[in-house]
């Protein structure tokens, strides 16, 4: 698929850790007139890439929100894919929060110990974000914030401005009046909505965020992470759903 004159934003897995319906595992691709980039990269990033047309190698960065493995898992299958299949040349940017190099390397050498023993063809850089430390890297401008889903590692929900457009993704996160505050102005509110019926101080379920849907200021809302139960209850659901394969236009 070419790149677009404006911002696309394509749900390569709409589901959770277990792919509740058969769904992929978290992943975004966001390609813009100067640079593609991912939000999150689960496990089968390389299958939703191919499934849908798009090149794994037009990738420039890849933003984590956390270290859970369906969210950061399908790095080493990019690692093979540009060693062997794609040959890579020019760096990847893996970023990501606090520990994530030592993560990324120890998940590498878990499935392919020999190979991840010798250095990668091509540069692997990492840059580790601090919540509420803004960065910029070539045409990203990254404001990353600390969400309440792990007791003692960092989660981060990341809010990210390209070629004018703002996105913001709130990774695997409970309640935070922080998504309010940071979905003000801003063109795609990429949501996790992993339940409909439970309560989980580190997941959002739908009665929760339906609650709150008018105080968001995001042109789009788009509910992913998508669970067993919010599957079973779609009709109850008047808000917009991912869906594999889904491409938003901005």
């Amino acid at each position: 698929m070419t790149a677009p004159h404006g911002v696309r934003v394509a749900f390569l897995g709409s589901g959770d850790s277990v792919s509740a319906r058969g769904s992929h595992q978290a992943s975004y691709l966001v390609q813009a007139p100067t640079t593609t980039f991912l939000l999150d990269c689960g496990a089968t990033v390389l299958a939703s890439m191919k499934r849908d047309g798009f090149d794994p190698a037009a990738i420039d960065y890849v933003l984590l929100s956390h270290l859970h493995g369906d969210h950061f898992a399908g790095l080493p299958f990019l690692f093979i894919e540009y060693t062997y299949e794609r040959p890579r040349t020019r760096p990847l940017v893996i970023v990501g929060p606090a520990n994530t190099a030592e993560r990324v390397q120890a998940i590498y050498r878990a499935n392919y110990k020999d190979l991840a023993s010798k250095p990668t063809p091509f540069a692997i850089e990492f840059v580790e974000l601090e919540p509420g430390r803004d960065r910029t890297l070539g045409a990203l401008a990254i404001h990353p914030f600390r969400v309440p889903h792990q007791e003692t590692e960092v989660s981060l929900g990341l809010h990210v401005e390209v070629a004018g457009k703002r996105i913001l993704y709130s990774g695997d996160t409970g309640w935070t009046e922080d998504l309010v505050t940071q979905s003000q102005g801003t063109d795609l509110f990429i949501c996790e909505c992993c339940y409909f019926e439970t309560r989980r101080p580190f997941h959002l379920d739908y009665p929760q965020i339906a609650a709150n849907r008018a105080r968001f200021g995001s042109k789009r809302m788009v509910l992913t992470h998508l669970g067993t139960e919010v599957h079973a209850h779609r009709a109850e659901i008047d808000m917009e759903l991912a869906h594999d394969g889904l491409v938003v236009e901005l």
